[in-house]
């Protein structure tokens, strides 16, 4: 009786892959746990990015259409850009990327905080690190706020001209993307303080903040070529 038993079990004791190797219930259970499925935060974030990246090629649509039907106004404007100054913008913003991305491996070390470590870069923790990009991140709205009170002061308001209109629509989405995303690391930073254990959804937090950083300066990156240098 018990041989016959364990010849029809046998299929399921005993399971033949495709590939001809043999696996067990227990092999076979360890290999679906060891299959990783995306974090549905993460990918609903990308998604998300992937509709924002549809918003701002419509800005740009808007603003290359109005620029070749006013070609002798771009020239005309243009002149009023202070090009240095949005150079040393951009680099903040840029730099501001690298610090959070800093942050997001503090929090992949599961490392909210300051801990003793011969390593510089991994002596901070992931607050430290978001708190500096918050801090650089809103030197660089605050850049963005005095160059259009320059302008204004120099004759181009909002409702001068198409360029204008189209400076200030493309750089004043984005400046408000910015600032979105310097809510949302406070959010994350405040999150650090509130828990008591700083696990696998903290982490997963940052992450998606990242994705949203990285995206904002790529699209900085863009405006400033086309808009201070494509004159």
């Amino acid at each position: 009786m018990m041989e016959y038993l364990r010849l029809a079990m046998g299929i399921s004791v005993r399971r033949i892959a495709h590939n001809g190797m043999v696996t067990t219930p227990a092999t076979y259970s360890q290999a679906v746990r060891a299959v990783k499925r995306p974090d549905p935060v993460a990918v609903g974030t990308i998604v998300w990015l992937g509709s924002e990246v549809m918003f701002f090629a419509g800005l740009f649509a808007i603003y290359f259409t109005l620029r070749s039907t006013s070609a002798p106004l771009w020239a005309e404007e243009t002149q009023l850009l202070n090009v240095p100054f949005a150079a040393v913008n951009t680099f903040i913003l840029v730099m501001s990327s690298v610090t959070c991305q800093m942050g997001v491996f503090a929090a992949e070390r599961y490392q909210p905080y300051t801990v003793k470590s011969n390593s510089f870069w991994k002596r901070w923790g992931m607050v430290e690190w978001f708190y500096l990009t918050f801090f650089l991140g809103a030197i660089f709205v605050s850049g963005q706020v005095w160059e259009y009170a320059t302008l204004v002061t120099e004759g181009m308001p909002i409702s001068a001209n198409p360029y204008a209109s189209a400076f200030y629509l493309t750089t004043g989405f984005h400046a408000l993307h910015v600032t979105g995303g310097l809510i949302a690391f406070l959010l994350v930073i405040g999150r650090a303080y509130a828990v008591k254990n700083f696990g696998r959804k903290e982490m997963t937090t940052s992450i998606v903040v990242s994705y949203y950083w990285h995206f904002v300066d790529v699209v900085w990156i863009a405006l400033f070529f086309v808009i201070y240098f494509l004159k």
